[in-house]
């Protein structure tokens, strides 16, 4: 099924182009489960075989992810704070809770963005507590375009680097979910490291 899947997207990513990987990439960072390890690799390949070209391509699956990031935070920031905050009694989220995670992104809204972004599904949700937050534009920006920048390169490189092997392309989709799974860990051990060295 998977092969069929990543045929159909090669044929249909081929058709669209860049407004095609830049679409289902932004739905991807929505909450619309599109895995992105289904959608950059097979571009990567387009771009292997020249039909596309590879900078574009990741331009255009970093720029998607951050339009569907900003589709959540800006649900989140002006739809969902207000109604939260005025009915999450009823779904056990009081203005206490809310205010913890607001205070949480103003000490840590950076790193939990970037990392978030090389997560599967944590991707899809990070968006929600940064807009939630009331976290900076700016920031928010910068780094979902860093951690996207990074992730969309991985997939794209898999694809061009491997061509059609739909066997491999999703063997090694997996390991670079592992290793950034793994990396983001040892990040995070980094920054809390130096955040415990800065305060003492």
């Amino acid at each position: 099924m998977i092969k069929d899947l990543m045929l159909m997207l090669v044929d249909g990513i081929g058709s669209f182009g860049y407004l095609g990987i830049f679409i289902l990439m932004a739905m991807e960072s929505s909450l619309i489960p599109i895995p992105s390890e289904l959608v950059m690799p097979p571009a990567g390949y387009l771009a292997q075989q020249g039909i596309m070209n590879p900078w574009i391509t990741i331009l255009s699956g970093t720029t998607g992810s951050l339009a569907g990031a900003y589709a959540n935070y800006y649900v989140a920031r002006y739809l969902g704070r207000p109604v939260l905050f005025k009915y999450g009694k009823y779904f056990f989220i009081s203005p206490d809770k809310l205010h913890r995670i607001e205070r949480f992104f103003l000490r840590h809204g950076e790193i939990s963005t970037f990392i978030g972004r090389l997560l599967p599904v944590v991707r899809h949700l990070i968006s929600i507590p940064a807009g939630l937050s009331g976290m900076k534009h700016l920031r928010f920006s910068l780094y979902t375009l860093l951690g996207s920048l990074i992730w969309c390169s991985v997939l794209t490189w898999i694809g061009y680097t491997i061509g059609r092997n739909q066997e491999l392309i999703v063997m090694y989709s997996k390991q670079a979910v592992i290793w950034a799974s793994f990396g983001s860990c040892l990040l995070l051990i980094v920054y809390i490291f130096f955040r415990r060295c800065r305060v003492k």
